[in-house]
Parts: structure tokens; C-alpha cells; sequence
């Protein structure tokens, strides 16, 4: 497929404006504390460079007619800057929670403020080899400019955004006046066996992600497919499960608990490995690409291209990073000593600037990011740095806890930099083909880095401890203690959490561990890209939630085999972006009103 030039810039129309910038700030922030939900709830990110592209057509376009392509542009690159802190934050952070240790939830932030500046400087220098000379695919960057292009469709997009918005938020109402039912037992209705777990979650939301994923989420969809109805069974009839669990009527608890979310950690961590190590070849281009850009602009000036800015940035930022870093180390537990603190601030650093070269090469080629197995590393790296494996101690020891909180304020600032690299990369490929320049982007971007992580942690810390029937996640928050409203699975965290229990425990389930790793590692040799991560997550989400994912990847497939890929995104792609966003509003709405009585 031929991709389709830029289009010239330097033509004097309106780039950065002060009204750009505000309704990008707006729309980050709403997307921001929406995708938070979505991320606890369904245990993926979603990007937001769409719906703020089509806002922005509304509003700049339809409503002050006079905005133009690259004045959205930014507008779109602000919102999804802010946006992408969500998925960083929700894969890692709510593991502190759930192990139930202390911290100070502003370091975090702070750390996940230096992981989201650090994610913008790694990017800088590689932009114009990647994009303009290597001519990487960016899938999602290439959508967004043909979305931003295709002006005259805007207020129809913008009627079926809102038409989703309202649907979704209507069912969460209804939820919560006992109307809706949360779960629709199918198996029951169909005479199914109840370890097959076929239960609905009846979750617009849900639907709605998987509509925007279609073919590429059917992999998370089989792994779940995998779990419930074909290793289920063979479990209940190879009498795997102790008779005693069976008779008390506890086969899918065991199942699930005992079973599949061991397999799923594994699988998750074998995955997260072996891409890697199949990252190696792109780790070497990217680091060929960053000298060749760092060249170009030595050969331009030293002062760069009029239109970027400079390659120098990245190490003034890689510089400061590692310095806030370890500053973070340091404030979060002093006791670990100078030399462990130095060198877990300094090896933070470096993997962050491994990981995002990673994911840049990788987003460029594949559109497929993996963030939380690249801060599972993390977190098992500063693990073994601080020394919490191997003292034969548990978390109820200080000394452990303290580098268990150490390890997870790492991987926040992995996951968070990995994040807005893959975002960056994506936005700046997005600029290239509107004719925006380069050093616009950059700039507004640095300038909104930080909102963020607070938002999205925010956000987190107020579904944790809303009372009383509100979205709450995890066994110990105050939704879930109290049987009552919305408990969020948190799988990612989950995941972390587990996979950090057993490790710092000595009790870890070490047998279902590596044959899910040895799983995930042979899967992800598949030429599906992230094939590993997605199904070590779909067996350890529970199948309510995977199989209504699955439901809406089967509708996406059809309706674009029907439809066309055109058809598709004028029309499901801002329905299914209204679900998503309005349940998840509408449920920190309430979360909000509850918190405050």
C-alpha cells in the first residue's frame, strides 16, 4: 500500500491556539479518568486520538468554522498526551493497593510524571527516521489523519459519539437502580455446566472495545475460549479438583483462582520475555535510527531543524529523569542505602530508554504496544536490585515492603514513559501526513506531560475508597468488602500483584508459572503480534467480561466484511467510542457523588 504524503506545512494556517489547547486539556482529562475505568474494568488501555479528533471537528470545525486540520491536530495531540498516563498507571499502581502496603501515592505520581517527560524525550530524536525516512506504518497515526482529513462527516460522527455515549450511560443508570442486572447467567438458561462459564457481563463498554479492536482482539477472545471451555473440562473430568471443592459446590472458584490466573500470570510474563527477545532486531534499528537522526541534525545544525527540536533534548531528559527517579527511590525508602538507591534510579532509567526504543520500533510496525509485560520486567528487575527476593521474609517485613513499593514506583515509571512513547510516535505520525510541524507537537506536548498521572491516579485512589456500592476494585476496597456495586477486577495489577506475592512469599505456584511462561513464550513466535500478553490476560480475566469482548470483535469482523473498512469508521468506530466513555463517566459520576455523600 502506497501511504500518502504529508501535506505541505509552513502554509500560515492556525496551529497552536490557546482554544486548541483548552479543549485538548478538557478532553484529556474526561478521557483520562474515563480510560482509568475502563483500564481497572477490562485490564487494556484505550487510545483517545480519535475521539478528541472527532470533538474537535464538531467544535472547531462545525461549531467555530474557521479551525483548521492542524489546529485539530493539536488539539487531538494534547487530549491522547494527557490520555495515555491511564493505561500506564492502572497496569502497575493498583498493585500497592491490593498488596495492602503503604506508600506515598505522590511519589508515585512524581514518577510517573518523570516516566511520562522521559517517554516525549526518547521520541524526539527518532521521529524523523522513523517517519520520514524508514516511512514505519503507524496504523493508528495514519487513521487519525485520514479522521482529521474527512471534515465533512464530522457532525454525523459526533451524533452516533453521542448516541453511544448516552446508550452506555443509560444501562449504568440502570444498574444502579437494580433495573439492569449486572450478569446474564447464559449457561443456566441454556442447561450449560457452570465450570463452562458462560455468563454475559453485560457491559456497553465491553461491547464497544472489542468493536474498535475486531480481528486483532479475537486472540485475547480465543485465550479465554481456551481456559473455560476446553481446559475447564478436561480439569472437571481428569478429577483435577479435589473432591471436597466439588462437593461444596466450589469448582469454579478453584478453576479460576487455583488454576487459570497462575496460567495467565506465566503466560503473561513468558510472553512479555520472548517478545523481547524478538524485539532485539528492532531495538537495533531504532538505535540505528537514533544515530542516523542525531547525524541529520549534527549535518542540519547544531541547533536542529527550524521545525523539531533538537536530539539534545533527550539527554538533558534522560539526565533529569534518572535524577527525579532516584529522588523517588530515595523519598520511598532511604533504608535501602546509597549504593541500591543509585543504582535502581539509574537502571530505571536505562530500561525505560530500552523499552520505549522497543515500543516505538514496534508501534511503528505493528501497532501493538506491550506495556505492562515490559513493566513486569521492570518490576522483577528493581525486585532483585532492592532485595526483595530470596530473604525468605514476607511483605509484612518492613525492609521488603519498602522495596516492593520501590520496584512498583519503577514500573509506573516504565509503563507511563512506554506509554507516551508509543502515543508520541503515533501523534507525530499523524502531524507528518496533516502537515503539522513537528516542534508544535512536541512542545504542547512537554507542556501537558504532567496532568496526566495525577488525574489518572486520582482516579484511582477515589475507586478505591468511595463507600458504599461504588466502583471499587480488588478484595480489600470498599465496594468489593461490602458485596455491593461495581467490584473491578484490576487484572493487570492483578496480575502484578500475584506474580510479586508468590516471588516475595517463597510460595509462588512455581509448576504453573513456567508452563504458562514456557506457553506464553512459544505463542508469541506466532506472527500475531502481542499474541502471549493477550492470552495470559484473557485467563486471568474472569470469561463474563472476555467472552462480551469477543461478542463485539465478531460484530466488528462481519459488519467490515458487509460494510466495508470506510463504513466502519464513519460509523462503529464513534459508536463504540460513545460506550466506552459513557459508562465509564457515568460511573465515576457516581462514584463522585458518593464519595461526597
Amino acid at each position: 500500500m502506497v501511504e500518502a504524503g504529508p501535506v505541505p506545512s509552513g502554509t500560515g494556517y492556525r496551529e497552536i491556539s490557546a482554544r486548541a489547547i483548552a479543549l485538548g486539556i478538557i478532553q484529556g482529562i474526561a478521557m483520562t479518568a474515563a480510560f482509568t475505568y475502563a483500564g481497572l474494568k477490562l485490564g487494556f488501555g484505550v487510545g483517545g486520538s480519535s475521539v478528541a479528533a472527532i470533538l474537535g471537528l464538531v467544535i472547531l470545525r462545525g461549531m467555530l468554522r474557521d479551525g483548521t486540520i492542524v489546529e485539530n491536530n493539536i488539539n487531538q495531540t494534547v487530549a491522547s498526551g494527557i490520555n495515555t498516563a491511564s493505561s500506564g498507571v492502572v497496569f502497575t499502581v493498583p498493585a500497592l493497593l491490593l498488596l495492602g502496603l503503604d506508600f506515598n501515592p505522590w511519589m508515585l505520581v512524581i514518577a510517573a510524571v518523570a516516566g511520562s517527560f522521559m517517554g516525549i524525550v526518547v521520541i524526539i530524536p527518532l521521529r524523523k527516521q522513523m517517519v520520514e525516512l524508514d516511512r514505519l506504518r503507524f496504523p493508528t497515526g495514519t487513521a487519525v489523519a485520514t479522521l482529521l482529513k474527512a471534515t465533512a462527516s464530522g457532525r454525523e460522527k459526533a451524533i452516533l459519539l453521542g448516541v453511544g455515549t448516552l446508550l452506555s450511560a443509560a444501562v449504568v443508570v440502570g444498574m444502579e437502580l437494580g433495573v439492569v442486572p449486572e450478569e446474564w447467567d447464559v449457561g443456566s438458561l441454556l442447561g450449560l455446566p457452570p465450570y463452562l462459564g458462560v455468563a454475559l457481563y453485560l457491559s456497553l463498554m465491553n461491547l464497544g472495545a472489542g468493536l474498535l479492536s475486531g480481528k486483532g482482539g479475537m486472540p485475547f477472545f480465543l485465550g479465554g475460549v481456551l481456559a473455560w471451555w476446553f481446559l475447564a473440562p478436561v480439569a472437571v473430568n481428569l478429577a483435577w479438583i479435589p473432591a471436597e471443592t466439588v462437593a461444596a459446590g466450589g469448582t469454579v472458584d478453584f478453576l479460576y483462582g487455583s488454576m487459570f490466573r497462575p496460567l495467565g500470570i506465566g503466560i503473561l510474563i513468558g510472553g512479555a520475555l520472548m517478545g523481547v527477545v524478538l524485539a532485539f532486531p528492532a531495538i537495533k534499528a531504532a538505535i540505528q535510527s537514533l544515530a542516523s537522526a542525531v547525524k541529520l541534525q549534527q549535518a542540519d545544525g547544531s541547533s536542529g531543524p527550524a521545525d523539531e527540536l533538537s536530539a539534545r533534548v533527550l539527554y538533558v531528559g534522560v539526565a533529569l529523569s534518572a535524577v527525579v527517579l532516584t529522588g523517588v527511590v530515595f523519598a520511598l525508602d532511604p533504608s535501602l542505602g546509597l549504593p541500591r538507591i543509585l543504582i535502581a534510579g539509574i537502571a530505571g532509567t536505562v530500561w525505560i530508554a530500552v523499552a520505549g526504543l522497543i515500543v516505538a520500533q514496534a508501534t511503528g510496525m505493528t501497532d501493538i504496544s506491550p506495556l505492562s509485560g515490559l513493566a513486569l520486567i521492570a518490576v522483577t528487575l528493581l525486585l532483585g536490585i532492592t532485595g526483595a527476593i530470596g530473604t525468605g521474609k514476607g511483605l509484612d517485613d518492613a525492609a521488603v515492603s519498602g522495596a516492593v513499593v520501590v520496584a512498583v514506583a519503577v514500573g509506573v515509571a516504565v509503563c507511563v514513559a512506554t506509554s507516551q512513547c508509543a502515543d508520541m510516535m503515533q501523534d507525530l505520525k499523524t502531524g507528518h501526513l496533516v502537515g503539522a510541524r513537528p516542534a508544535a507537537q512536541q512542545v504542547v506536548q512537554f507542556g501537558v506531560a504532567w496532568i496526566g498521572p495525577l488525574v489518572a491516579i486520582g482516579t484511582m485512589m477515589l475507586l478505591w475508597n468511595t463507600p458504599d456500592g461504588s466502583p471499587g476494585f480488588g478484595p480489600q476496597s470498599a465496594a468489593c468488602l461490602q458485596g455491593a456495586g461495581d467490584c473491578l477486577s484490576a487484572p493487570q495489577a492483578g496480575a502484578l500483584e500475584g506474580m510479586i506475592r508468590g516471588v516475595v512469599d517463597g510460595n509462588a505456584p512455581v509448576d504453573k508459572y513456567l508452563a504458562g511462561g514456557i506457553l506464553g513464550g512459544a505463542v508469541t513466535l506466532f506472527p500475531v503480534g502481542g499474541l502471549g500478553v493477550l492470552l495470559g490476560l484473557a485467563m486471568y480475566l474472569p470469561f463474563s467480561i472476555t467472552l462480551g469482548y469477543g461478542i463485539g470483535c465478531m460484530m466488528s469482523m462481519g459488519l467490515q466484511r458487509a460494510k466495508g473498512a470506510r463504513w466502519m469508521e464513519d460509523k462503529v468506530v464513534p459508536l463504540a467510542a460513545g460506550l466506552i466513555v459513557g459508562e465509564a463517566l457515568t460511573a465515576l459520576v457516581f462514584s463522585i457523588a458518593k464519595a461526597f455523600g
